[in-house]
C-alpha cells in the first residue's frame, strides 16, 4: 500500500466489524463512531468489570466499617483503672448495668489497676476511637496526675475527652475526739498555735483528699504535717487509734466512725450539706470560703471518637442517672448524680486541671 492509500485508510475508518490485516494477521479494527452507540460487552470485558465492581465494593466496606452497621453492634468495654470493690468500681457496675438494656449491648467492666491509675488510663487513651472502649475515672485523679507528672504515656490534654460527669460525693474533715477542738475555727487556732505539731493522715501522696487539705492549709495558714499511708484503710485505722490527729476522707469511709463516735466530723467539703450527715456544716458555713470539693467520677473516651457516638453515650448515661433505682444506689454510696453534657464535662476537667496546677505550684508538692 502506498502512502496515499494508507492516508485514505487512516482518514476513513472501516465499517463496523470490517476485518483489517495487521502485519499479516487478520484482526477486527474497533473505532469510535461519531454517534456513540452501546454494543454488547465481550466475555472478557464482562469478567473484568465484574471483578472491578467486587473489588470496589470490598474496598468501600473495609474503609468505612463504622457506618456499615449501627452503633453499638458488639459489647462495650468500660475500663476502671483501679482494683475491684472501690467506689469507682461500684459506680462502673451500676451505670454499666443501667445502660446495657438501652444500648442493646452488654457493658463489661474491666479493672486495670496499676501506677495510680495511669496504666488503665493509658490503655483507654490508646484504644480505637470507635465507642467500644470507655474509661471511668475520678476527675481529680485524672487532673492531679496531669498536674504532677511532667511526662505521661498519654497526653491528658489531647488523647481523651469527657462524655459526662456521672456523680460526686463530698469529703469530710475529721479529728480524733482526744483533740480539744469542736469546730473548724478551733482547729485553725490550735494548728496556728502549735505549728507542725499536728499530723494529718491520707490514703497516699497526691491523692484527692490530701490535695484538698493542702488547699485548706493555704487558705487558713494552718501548718499541719502530712503523713501518707498506703490506702484509705490504714490511714483511717491509725486516725481512729489516735496516732493521727486530723484526716480527710470520703463520706463513705468517714460515716461509720463518725456515727459511732470514734471520730469527730468538723465540716463537709462541698457547698451543700450531706444528707448522710445533715448536722455537719460545710466549710463555708464554718468560716472558710472558696472550697467546694467533691470526689467526682466521669466517663471519658478517646478524643477522636465520633461526636454522634459521644452524644449517644451521653444521652443513655444521663437518662440512666435519672432512674430511681440508680439514684437510690448512688445515695447509698454517699454520692449525688450529675449527668451533664460533654461540653460541660470538658469545661469542668479544664478548670480542675488549672486549679491543681496552681496548687502544685504554690505548695511545691512533688511525688517522691
Amino acid at each position: 500500500m502506498n502512502k496515499d492509500e494508507n492516508k485514505k485508510v487512516l482518514a476513513s475508518p472501516p465499517a463496523q466489524g470490517e476485518r483489517v490485516g495487521v502485519r499479516g494477521q487478520s484482526a477486527t479494527r474497533h473505532h469510535l463512531p461519531l454517534t456513540p452507540t452501546l454494543s454488547p460487552l465481550t466475555r472478557g470485558e464482562a469478567v473484568f468489570y465484574k471483578r472491578l465492581l467486587v473489588g470496589l465494593t470490598l474496598c468501600f466496606s473495609f474503609s468505612v466499617p463504622a457506618f456499615a452497621q449501627p452503633y453499638p453492634s458488639k459489647p462495650i468495654r468500660l475500663i476502671v483503672p483501679l482494683a475491684p470493690g472501690g467506689p469507682s468500681d461500684i459506680l462502673a457496675r451500676t451505670i454499666g448495668g443501667a445502660i446495657t438494656p438501652t444500648l442493646g449491648q452488654q457493658v463489661i467492666v474491666d479493672n486495670r489497676a496499676g501506677a495510680g491509675g495511669i496504666l488503665g488510663t493509658d490503655l483507654a487513651a490508646k484504644a480505637p476511637a470507635d465507642g467500644y472502649t470507655l474509661l471511668l475515672i475520678g476527675m481529680s485523679s485524672y487532673t492531679i496526675t496531669a498536674a504532677l507528672y511532667a511526662k505521661l504515656p498519654f497526653d491528658p490534654n489531647r488523647d481523651l475527652t469527657a462524655v459526662t460527669v456521672l456523680a460526686a460525693s463530698p469529703f469530710i474533715l475529721l479529728v480524733h475526739p482526744s483533740l480539744p477542738v469542736l469546730n473548724v475555727q478551733q482547729l485553725i487556732a490550735l494548728a496556728r498555735a502549735r505549728p507542725n505539731e499536728l499530723n494529718y493522715a491520707s490514703g497516699g501522696a497526691a491523692t484527692h483528699p490530701q490535695m484538698v487539705m493542702e488547699i485548706l492549709k493555704l487558705k487558713t495558714g494552718m501548718k499541719i504535717t502530712h503523713i501518707p499511708y498506703k490506702g484509705t484503710g490504714p490511714a483511717l485505722t491509725e486516725t481512729i487509734a489516735g496516732q493521727m490527729q486530723v484526716s480527710m476522707f470520703g463520706i463513705l469511709a468517714a460515716l461509720p466512725p463518725v456515727q459511732s463516735g470514734r471520730l469527730r466530723a468538723l465540716a463537709v467539703t462541698e457547698a451543700r450539706r450531706s444528707a448522710l450527715l445533715p448536722e455537719v456544716p460545710t466549710l463555708a458555713e464554718a468560716g472558710v470560703d472558696g472550697i467546694n470539693e467533691a470526689a467526682a467520677h466521669m466517663i471519658m473516651v478517646p478524643a477522636a471518637t465520633p461526636k454522634e457516638i459521644i452524644a449517644r453515650l451521653n444521652r443513655e448515661m444521663v437518662a440512666a442517672l435519672q432512674n430511681p433505682a440508680v439514684k437510690s444506689r448512688l445515695a447509698g454510696e454517699g454520692a449525688e448524680a450529675v449527668g451533664n453534657s460533654p461540653e460541660q464535662a470538658t469545661a469542668a476537667v479544664r478548670a480542675d486541671l488549672d486549679k491543681w496546677i496552681d496548687v502544685v505550684r504554690r505548695t511545691g508538692i512533688k511525688l517522691e
